[in-house]
């Protein structure tokens, strides 16, 4: 009977302890506000926001201790309309994030599944669109470089190094799953970042084979997207020093979209004929936070985007000045209210008429649907909740 108990008691605190070397955590973010635009497709708007600044999604995380510095781990992750509490734009499932893999403490971390590339991984941190404050308002025209994260990469396998000393690097390769050719719509991306003290630099590149074509891992049915082309580059490096309260940051991105299938912001298109075109892109962005108490934050931020379109034998050179402001006041750790406000003046040609002349340049603040002007202002005052 005594080892009957014995017996018992070793069972029951096994139990425990292989309990207790698990978890499975629930984590979200929910962010509602009222967005004012003056313009968009020709009329001033007032609406409730639904992730103006940050993504709504929630998920789950999981990891089991495996022993000797090794753990399975696992996220599902999900976007999601907060004002009607349907999936991000019409898309279904775990439209964000869906994998599963193992963490070494020595070799660092090998996932499969739907991820984000290495320039949302390494660089967007340091934009202000990716960073603490993450205001979506301050993505690039169309999001064209990914760091506002509009989309994720499908069938990819991703590989993250341990921390080196503050040197962290990784890479992803996405399958297209299509039996046409090996190359046909797969992506790929690599990426390095260094943060030891107050100094971070980081440096990303990722490459996205027709993205609009059936079963790509970048795949233009997924709702979120912006970009669809036969063959999309997004490359570029930042750096952010922290300074007592304050921090400053720069971030230069380049991409090339080659042969565009589809080009949107806000879920509208900003102009005819654009099918078939070119548009390479540059962006230099400048950006900085100030705490004037640990609850209080100012931010801001403005990037200049000069680009340019070819196809059709003609040269137009498209330009956008985006200049962001904003304030957060913090309620607890969770829970802070926002007010923000964005200006985006936009120049240059853009499209094509049919006889080859070129169209004006509109402006299209990222989130937002484009103006039938070259300006567009916008501001949102909003809440915001992350468990």
């Amino acid at each position: 009977m005594k080892k009957a108990l014995i017996a018992a008691g070793a069972l029951s605190a096994f139990a425990i302890s292989a309990h207790a070397q698990s978890s499975v955590t629930l984590y979200g973010s929910l962010d509602a506000g009222i967005v004012y635009a003056n313009n968009v497709g020709g009329h001033s708007l007032w609406a409730q926001g639904s992730g103006a600044l940050s993504n709504n999604y929630f998920g789950f995380r999981g990891a089991e201790d495996l022993g000797g510095g090794l753990k399975a781990i696992f996220t599902l992750e999900s976007g999601f309309n907060l004002n009607n509490g349907g999936y991000k734009n019409g898309d279904s499932g775990f439209n964000r994030q869906s994998w599963v893999g193992l963490q070494s403490d020595r070799f660092g971390t090998l996932t499969l599944g739907r991820q984000y590339d290495s320039m949302v991984d390494y660089l967007s941190p340091l934009s202000e669109a990716g960073a603490g404050f993450g205001n979506n308002l301050a993505g690039h025209p169309f999001d064209n470089d990914n760091l506002a994260q509009s989309y994720s990469i499908k069938n990819s396998v991703k590989y993250a190094s341990a921390n080196y000393a503050g040197f962290r690097f990784g890479g992803l390769y996405g399958f297209s799953n299509d039996a046409s050719g090996f190359a046909n719509g797969r992506a790929w991306s690599v990426g390095a970042s260094y943060g030891n003290g107050p100094l971070n630099f980081a440096a990303a590149y990722s490459q996205q084979n027709n993205s609009g074509s059936l079963g790509a891992a970048n795949s233009a049915a997924s709702a979120d997207q912006n970009i669809s082309a036969r063959l999309q580059r997004s490359l570029g490096a930042g750096v952010n020093y922290t300074y007592g309260p304050a921090q400053f940051g720069f971030v230069w991105t380049h991409s090339q979209i080659d042969g565009m299938q589809g080009l949107s912001s806000g879920g509208s298109a900003p102009l005819p004929g654009l099918s078939g075109l070119n548009l390479h892109v540059d962006n230099y962005e400048i950006n900085g936070a100030y705490h004037l108490t640990p609850a209080l934050a100012f931010v801001g931020s403005y990037t200049f985007t000069d680009g340019t379109v070819t196809g059709n034998g003609s040269n137009n050179s498209p330009k956008w000045h985006t200049v962001v402001v904003g304030t957060d006041y913090s309620l607890s750790k969770r829970t802070d209210v926002y007010l923000a406000g964005v200006y985006q003046h936009a120049s240059g040609s853009l499209g094509y008429n049919a006889d080859g002349s070129g169209i004006a340049n509109v402006a299209a603040i990222n989130t937002l649907s484009p103006s039938s002007t070259n300006n567009q202002v916008a501001a949102t005052v909003g809440l915001r909740h992350r468990f």
